[in-house]
This record gives structure tokens, sequence and C-alpha cells, in this order.
């Protein structure tokens, strides 16, 4: 299969930027109870940091966070939590220097805002990850905000 000019010169292009910020340093863990999306997102970050980790329940993700100390979660809003409305507020209060990024397959506004204002960084819809999940890592180890081009709306705050 060929694969296009534009499409690989954009692809080159993001390779540089990953390799002059330097982020094969960082370590990022990927909290998802659905083993195909795990595999996916890590296919995808593996050439990025230095360690990639996954756990597939809150219990583990917590654990994880505490003993490899991450730069990055990315976490699936649908992921069941115990003591708090989503992951990220429960991200949020336990580890509030590590960056967050969520997963979702929801896109109202709703779901959105209530991430962005529990602390999450990053809000990346699944169905675009491919094309989103790097931008919004990008963004986000940078101190940046980002929300999937497809769910973003205005009553939430946020800009790319």
């Amino acid at each position: 299969m060929a694969v296009s000019l534009p499409v690989f010169t954009f692809t080159l292009n993001v390779f540089r930027r990953w390799r002059d910020h330097n982020v094969k340093q960082d370590k990022v863990l990927i909290a998802d109870k659905h083993q195909n999306m795990l595999a996916g997102v890590r296919t995808l970050l593996e050439s990025l940091f230095d360690k990639v980790f996954m756990v597939a329940d809150e219990d583990s993700l917590i654990e994880a966070a505490e003993k490899i100390t991450p730069n990055l979660i990315i976490a699936d809003l649908s992921l069941p939590v115990s003591q708090e409305i989503n992951i990220a507020r429960r991200l949020n209060k336990l580890f509030p220097e590590v960056k967050l990024i969520v997963l979702s397959v929801h896109d109202d506004s709703a779901a959105i805002t209530e991430c962005i204002e529990a602390g999450a960084k990053g809000f990346v819809l699944k169905r675009t990850a491919v094309d989103d999940l790097i931008p919004a890592i990008e963004a986000v180890l940078q101190d940046g905000i980002y929300v999937s081009s497809s769910a973003r709306n205005d009553s939430a705050g946020v800009t790319p």
C-alpha cells in the first residue's frame, strides 16, 4: 500500500517534533478496560516514550501511578471508579502533578467540561484517537489543553 506524500510528510514532521522535545525520556501509563484499545494505544506510543505501562482497572491504575510516577496518564473515562464521579477527578486528587488525557466514546459537552474542570488536560475521542492522540500528548506535555476537534463545543471552554 502506497503512502501519499502529504501523509508521509506530516508523519515525518510529527516524528521530528517528538524527537526534538526529547519525549523518549518520559513514562506514560495507559488505563482502559478494553484490551484492544490498550494494545492500539500502546503500539502508537511505544516509539515516543521510554516506557509505556498498561492497566485495565482503577486499583491497578492507582498502584502503578504510585510506583512508576508517570509523566502522563491516558485513562478511559468509562473506567469504573470507587470514590469519585469520574477517573479525572480521582486522579487529580491523588496525583495533581501528573498530566492527564481522558479517552472517551462520549462526545457531549457535559462530559468534556466535567473532565477539564476535574483536572484533565486533554480529552480525546476513541474514534479519533489515531489522529488526535499524538497532538493531544504534544499539547498537554507543553502545558496546553487539547480536545478532539470532533468533540469541541464552545461550552467546554477549551480550544485545541
